[in-house]
């Protein structure tokens, strides 16, 4: 039975995997290579070589092969398995690219008599974040479409820095480079805006997979909640000792730390255990540790 289930779950995580980079390539060929909007990434140089030079290779192509020059430095930094996760990722956003601009032409999607039906604002806002969503959906899984994540993920893997920051100032690079091919100057500025709008999808995609919050509770009956809450939701609580500036009098605080899915049932079982409990819930900016997450220094 955990056999079956454990395959299930894989099977799952590939599938989303998958569709989080049809996501992905999506944006880029429906929305932002129709308006000659270039993004960051592999598929920004991909693009630029394509566009820019004019080379007659499909970007799905030129994407797989300075993929796989990178691939080579990141499958010993990220692992074995996480080698597997990536080379699969670059491959399907590859055939990806393929299947969406050679063979369904989705470039004409938008397009009405001759003319795209967006205007390029609008496709750098929902090419980014269709990109970012994409991506984001892809990384809570395990995997990636290769390029510069691969350099993201190597880093936040040694360092408590954001995978969508190092993106960021990698993409800022990119995008810049191609103005030497464009000469355009707004289509520069348009890059910036879908790299603003993926990083900060992307951002919002991870962070709210892994959102902490610290919840306080001040009653008469905190070790009854904080038994409740440990034996129902299997997270641990701290009791410390307090006394109150006015009374004087002592009391003990609870304080526990829960993911977004423990936060409405713990919330559930202070109302049931003390309907008059004084409750303070805040986010959290990080939470290392057991049952969290690991340091990385």
């Amino acid at each position: 039975m955990q056999i079956f289930k454990k395959k299930s779950n894989i099977i799952m995580s590939y599938v989303l995997i998958t569709f989080g980079i049809l996501m992905y390539t999506f944006g880029w060929s429906a929305l932002m290579l129709p308006a000659k909007i270039i993004g960051g990434g592999v598929s920004g140089m991909s693009s630029i070589i394509n566009l820019g030079l004019g080379v007659p290779i499909p970007i799905g192509i030129i994407n797989l092969v300075i993929n796989g020059i990178l691939l080579a430095i990141g499958f010993k930094v990220l692992g074995s398995q996480f080698g597997l996760n990536t080379i699969y990722g670059i491959v399907i956003s590859s055939l990806c690219f393929i299947f969406w601009q050679q063979g369904m032409h989705i470039e004409n999607l938008f397009v009405e008599d001759g003319k795209l039906g967006f205007d390029p604002f609008m496709c750098a806002v929902m090419g980014g974040a269709l990109c970012g969503g994409g991506i984001g959906l892809a990384f809570t899984m395990g995997g990636n479409t290769g390029g510069t994540d691969i350099i993201a993920l190597i880093l936040s893997k040694y360092y408590n820095i954001s995978p969508g920051k190092v993106i960021m100032y990698l993409d800022i690079v990119i995008i810049g480079c191609s103005y030497f091919i464009s000469g355009n100057l707004v289509n520069i500025v348009y890059g910036y805006i879908v790299m603003v709008t993926m990083t900060y999808v992307l951002d919002m995609v991870i962070d709210g997979n892994k959102q902490t919050y610290q919840i306080m509770v001040f009653s008469a009956k905190t070790p009854e909640i904080g038994e409740q809450v440990t034996k129902e939701v299997g997270r641990g609580a701290t009791l410390l000792n307090a006394e109150g500036c006015y009374s004087h009098s002592e009391q003990q605080v609870l304080v526990i730390m829960a993911h977004r899915t423990d936060k409405q049932h713990i919330m559930k079982i202070v109302n049931r255990v003390d309907p008059n409990a004084f409750i303070t819930v805040s986010k959290a900016q990080g939470v290392y540790g057991k049952n969290f997450e690991k340091l990385k220094m």
